[in-house]
């Protein structure tokens, strides 16, 4: 609900409308409102603002008459000459509060129901709707604003208001205090025993979201309920009136009656107003219709003005006679006099601090007299503005940025602690002296213990290992080195990130890791600009603040993960982090300063690099850490992945052996991975059913020792007698604890992971033609691919299925048409002879590798070797896997991950692998043991692939009377 003053002179009603004092700030706010003053509110217009905040300093004031008319058209025409609608105020209203409308007898009766005659008195009906009210107290000569949403209140607006014609529909009783009933099935509750009859001057309704009016109604005068007639559909009750509505006769008479209780009231309340600045014309106005207003409308039009609670309104309504209401009204002016002296005391001492200078703020802090709290978080937040200027003023940060926190503090010391901003820039200053603009930690540069401490974190991965070693020894050499950016190219579960976290314990350097994947703000790099509400610095400049240090180990993980949105491109805002000639100078949006990440060292690690921008992968030094091989598995599970599992399971090793056999058959049938992780995983699934046969087999011992001890002690008759039945029992169901340590081999295993994943189905696979083995890369490292072809009558189409991409379909349509164009050259012929191998022939072509899309130039040459033993009838050797591309003339192309490929085939158990001559130089790469358990065909033509794919080569003599032409 929302009060309005509305006091009568020349027209019937008029608005006292006070505007907000600039002047006071949060402290007048916090010291009145610890007084018991009303909280000031910026944009209100109300009469208690006029009193609580007007002062020298106070706001202008305007006065805008209001007439309301007769019937239905009081809320159209509630408007007067030079002056503004109510209406289009009362969306900006809110409700809550009355505020007076005084009486006078100089109004014209035709145009207002309470216009006073001195002829004959002005009564209210004896029947009246009932409006219950339960957000405010309406006073006699006030007016509220109130909202109509339940269904009692909803059905009387639309009854008596809205379709009502005459003057008397307009009138209702509003019972204060009285919350309405959620539905009309629901009874009345108890009614207030006395209300106030009102003028209902305007409604404002709405449908949206859900029916709803609001009423603006003006008090006339008190009412008692004598009896409720009816309840449904809205109450209504036969009333008394308390009040009268004509004129209160101002005469020396009435005076004498009240007595020294009505002059007394009559002082306070010209003391009241004379507080406050008699400039503004509100108060102006106010002061000259305390002399106009008759003293019997006092007490109820100052409640509605001063600063008041509900319950204390209730005893003002309640209060019939004038004696008692002048004396209950009397002690709240005093309390609202007294809480408008402490405020203007607090006023004019703040005005005081300002015209101080700063050089002595500090003693004044010193000096001062404790006051009340608001004074100590003051001082607090002083304290700590000085702190952070003595913070800036001894750090170590460059000119630039120094410039500008200096100039950022000044701001901040003339800046209020209300406004939004003054957060904003402390937070930023907070942030500038945390940065490492000068901190750095020093480098551990002992090679020897270097190489020591990278070997006993990983097995394998030579080429990373070299790579950290070599720019240990140049930082030795020249301690300005940049720092470089490695990015670490693998399938998952090889130790990418893992790798950098041991990267960082040999530098002796802070490690920090950010996680790129699904990033698609380049806020989160860049950091947002301070223009925006709830903005931060990007991931750089945290993870700078986070190790605090200059020169930490940064990993970003997952950096091919990158995703892309409105909000802009994240992988486009790591050029200037990752670009070793301009990182010295990046600068966060946040920060709007440069900060040198020269001497960070960043390390990306990535699955693949077909998804980052050639731009920023121009930046980075790639380093490819590819799959291991079973050894290398075998020697990473008994190094790092079973102890660390023995020591997460609570394990030891006198209590579970795995051996290498078992480790071998876990690598070879339960997991097909280039990683450790699945296998990992494995061990964790064995140490979980080995922990179970470990506690058991404790809880079995205990029982048996308990056992001992009672037939030690010669009590065993008495255990047999007791627990004879569970003794039995337990003889019969108590096995030996299982030996230490317990073995884990092939039949365990079978128990505890279940029955192998992966079978060896090469032999079975090749058994007739059509069939060939290649070679493809993934980002989980290498994999073997059987390639299907089958040939059928038709009309010379070729089928291709499998989740195929574009790069393999151009394949198979070279592989298909060097096969027609060498159809006589090898003997190949379809089904009815011709050497025309699609004359009526259909042929489809299947990868059968399930979900996994497959594309990249490296199934050229299966496939020709699929089609080709497809049309010759001859198995192609089922030891045999290839790779390469091919084309249209025959030749073999070189392909990449040649190392990924040949571990696929070494872990599938294929003896012979043919790769393109141009590759040959990628099998330095190849452990010297796998090398030795496999035979490399180097080919350079089709040629000599067909002829190491097939037993006895695949040279065929061309016979010149098998030929046949359609000529």
């Amino acid at each position: 609900m929302k009060e309005e003053s509305y006091f009568k002179q020349v027209d019937p009603l008029c608005s006292l409308d006070t505007g907000e004092s600039p002047a006071a700030g949060p402290r007048e706010q916090g010291e009145g409102q610890a007084r018991g003053l009303r909280p000031p509110r910026e944009g209100t217009c109300e009469g208690t603002l006029a009193l609580c905040r007007a002062g020298p300093r106070g706001g202008s004031a305007k006065l805008r008459g209001l007439s309301p008319g007769a019937g239905r058209s009081a809320g159209r025409k509630w408007r007067r000459a030079g002056g503004r609608a109510a209406a289009g105020r009362s969306g900006r209203r809110r409700s809550g509060r009355a505020e007076p409308a005084v009486l006078l007898s100089d109004a014209p009766p035709a145009r207002t129901a309470v216009a006073m005659s001195s002829v004959s008195p002005i009564q209210i009906p004896r029947r009246l709707p009932l409006l219950l009210t339960n957000e405010g107290v309406l006073l006699p000569g006030s007016t509220m604003r109130t909202s109509v949403d339940s269904a009692r209140n909803l059905q009387l607006v639309r009854s008596r208001l809205l379709k009502g014609t005459s003057l008397q529909s307009t009138i209702l009783g509003v019972i204060p205090n009285t919350p309405d009933p959620a539905s009309d099935a629901q009874d009345l509750p108890p009614l207030h025993r006395i209300g106030t009859a009102a003028l209902a001057v305007q409604v404002v309704g709405s449908n949206w979201p859900k029916p709803h009016y609001t009423l603006l109604i003006t008090g006339l005068c008190r009412f008692q309920i004598v009896q409720v007639l009816k309840e449904k559909p809205y109450p209504v009750a036969e009333v008394e009136q308390l009040d009268r509505l004509e004129e209160f006769p101002n005469t020396c008479k009435t005076r004498e009656e009240l007595g020294e209780l009505s002059e007394q009231f009559y002082k306070y309340a010209v003391q009241l107003v004379e507080m406050l600045d008699m400039s503004v014309p509100a108060v102006a106005k106010l002061r000259r219709l305390l002399d106009s207003l008759p003293r019997e409308a006092l007490p109820d039009i100052l409640t509605s003005i001063i600063r008041t609670s509900n319950k204390e309104k209730l005893q003002i309504l309640d209060a019939v006679s004038l004696e008692e209401r002048f004396k209950m009204t009397i002690p709240l002016l005093v309390r609202q006099i007294e809480g408008l002296k402490l405020l203007q005391k607090t006023r004019k001492h703040k005005q005081d601090d300002d015209k101080r200078v700063i050089a002595i703020r500090p003693i004044r802090r010193i000096t001062h007299i404790p006051g009340t709290l608001e004074d100590d978080d003051e001082d607090e937040d002083n304290d700590d503005i000085v702190m952070l200027e003595r913070k800036i003023r001894t750090s170590s940060m460059p000119e630039q940025a120094h410039k500008v926190c200096v100039k950022e503090i000044k701001r901040l010391k003339k800046m209020p602690q209300s406004m939004p901003e003054y957060a904003l820039t402390r937070n930023y200053l907070e942030l500038m002296v945390e940065l490492p603009w000068n901190k750095s930690t020093t480098d551990r540069l002992d090679i020897r213990a270097a190489r020591i401490l990278l070997d006993n974190d990983h097995y394998a991965m030579e080429k990373l290992k070299k790579r950290v070693l070599e720019y240990l020894a140049v930082r030795q050499l020249k301690n300005n080195l940049k720092g470089p950016i490695l990015c670490f190219v693998g399938p998952p579960g090889v130790g990418k990130t893992s790798v950098g976290r041991s990267v960082a314990k040999t530098l002796g350097r802070e490690f920090h890791r950010i996680a790129l994947g699904g990033v698609c703000d380049q806020s989160d790099i860049r950091g947002h600009r301070r223009t925006y509400v709830g903005s931060m610095p990007g991931r750089i400049i945290n993870g700078l603040k986070t190790v605090g240090v200059n020169n930490p180990v940064f990993l970003l993980d997952e950096v091919d993960k990158l995703g892309k949105s409105l909000q802009g491109d994240p992988a486009a805002a790591l050029l200037e982090v990752l670009d070793p000639e301009q990182n010295h100078n990046f600068t966060d949006h946040y920060l709007n300063v440069a900060f040198d990440l020269s001497q960070v060292l960043f390390i990306a690690t990535a699955n693949t690099t077909a998804t980052i921008p050639p731009a920023l992968l121009d930046r980075m030094e790639i380093i490819q850490v590819p799959g291991y091989t079973q050894e290398e598995k075998i020697e990473i599970a008994h190094r790092h992945l079973i102890p660390k599992q023995l020591e997460q399971h609570g394990l030891t090793p006198q209590q579970i052996q795995i051996p290498q056999v078992t480790t071998l058959d876990i690598i070879t049938r339960y997991t097909r991975e280039a990683g450790v992780r699945s296998l990992d995983r494995k061990f964790g699934a064995i140490c979980r059913a080995v922990a179970v046969k470990v506690a058991e087999g404790q809880h079995k011992e205990a029982k048996l020792d308990r056992y001992d001890v009672a037939e030690g002690e010669g009590g065993r008759e008495h255990i047999l007698e007791d627990a004879k039945p569970e003794s039995i029992s337990d003889t019969t169901d108590l096995a030996l604890p299982p030996e230490m340590p317990i073995l884990i081999d092939f039949h365990a295993l079978k128990d505890i992971l279940g029955p192998p994943m992966y079978e060896m189905e090469v032999s079975e696979r090749l058994s007739q033609p059509g069939v060939a083995i290649g070679l493809a890369w993934t980002p989980l490292g290498g994999e073997i691919m059987f390639v299907e072809a089958s040939r059928m009558d038709g009309e010379g189409q070729l089928t291709l299925t499998g989740q195929l991409g574009d790069v393999m379909k151009e394949s198979a349509h070279l592989a298909i048409s060097w096969l027609r164009s060498n159809a006589k050259k090898y003997h190949l012929t379809n089904a009815s002879g011709s050497f025309d191998l699609l004359d009526n022939t259909d042929i489809h072509l299947h990868f059968p590798a399930g979900a996994v899309t497959k594309d990249g130039p490296s199934a050229g040459v299966t496939i020709v070797t699929c089609l080709a033993s497809l049309f010759s009838g001859r198995l192609v050797r089922s030891d045999v896997a290839m790779t390469g591309e091919i084309t249209l003339r025959g030749l073999v192309l070189p392909v990449g991950g040649i190392k990924d490929k040949v571990l696929a085939a070494h872990r599938a158990g294929l003896k012979r692998v043919i790769i393109p001559q141009r590759n040959e130089k990628d099998l330095e790469e190849i452990p010297g043991n796998v090398r030795q358990d496999l035979s490399f065909v180097t080919a350079s033509c089709l040629d000599e692939v067909l002829n190491a794919a097939f037993d006895g080569g695949f040279t065929v003599s061309t016979r010149p009377g098998l030929l046949n032409s359609k000529l």
